[in-house]
């Protein structure tokens, strides 16, 4: 059951719903062709626009709050011919399915299970308290890939205005220890945005990724 009244959000996919699907994250499209392998986790998923970019090549988990959206995501991946499962929980999701598996969960309550995903991305969404399940539900070698809004937003005239939900300058690089930073930028040109992404160290043999920041 979710805990939280998510009109809002119902009611923003719905005024949205005739824009068709919001292009991926330059961030995401860059990075596809490093990203690993096998099962996936789009956390705060929305409409789609990753979660279809990825179910190319991954098994796809996708958790949002809103039902709209969701909907949304099931017509999308109807339209490119994509799988749709809808699971009751994430535990569920996890079973070894193909395909897209939809999840309708409240983040500020979801449980993610440990070491499950090789993959998770998370795209303007920030929920601090979610920052040590990311790391703990990504199996060894696993990445996390991660961007949303920094406090530089404010001196732009759209976006997210609650400092609440905008990152400190510097703190995405912080955010997530037991991961080992690959790629790390801030920007601050048209929009003040952070992007990260990590590594979950392998138990046994050490990762020969190239390390960037920039």
């Amino acid at each position: 059951m979710l805990s939280t009244d998510f009109a809002d959000w119902d009611a923003r996919y719905r005024a949205a719903a005739s824009c068709g699907l919001a292009e991926p994250a330059s961030f995401v499209r860059e990075l596809m062709p490093l990203l690993p392998f096998g099962p996936a986790l789009d956390l705060a998923c929305g409409a789609g626009r990753h979660t279809l970019l990825l179910a190319a090549s991954h098994s796809v988990t996708a958790v949002d709050a809103s039902s709209e959206a969701l909907d949304l995501l099931v017509q999308h991946a109807a339209n490119a011919g994509l799988s749709v499962t809808r699971e009751p929980s994430l535990e569920a999701a996890c079973c070894g399915h193909q395909g897209i598996q939809l999840v309708r969960a409240d983040l500020e309550q979801v449980k993610l299970p440990p070491a499950s995903f090789t993959l998770i991305v998370c795209v303007q969404y920030l929920q601090r308290s979610l920052f040590p399940q990311m790391e703990a539900a990504l199996s060894p070698g696993g990445m996390l890939l991660f961007e949303t809004y920094t406090r530089a937003q404010l001196e732009f005239s759209t976006g997210p205005r609650n400092p609440a939900y905008l990152l400190e300058s510097g703190e995405l690089r912080a955010a997530f220890p037991t991961l080992r930073t690959l790629v790390y930028r801030e920007l601050r040109a048209g929009k003040g945005i952070a992007s990260l992404l990590g590594q979950k160290p392998r138990h046994s043999t050490a990762s020969h990724f190239p390390k960037h920041t920039r």
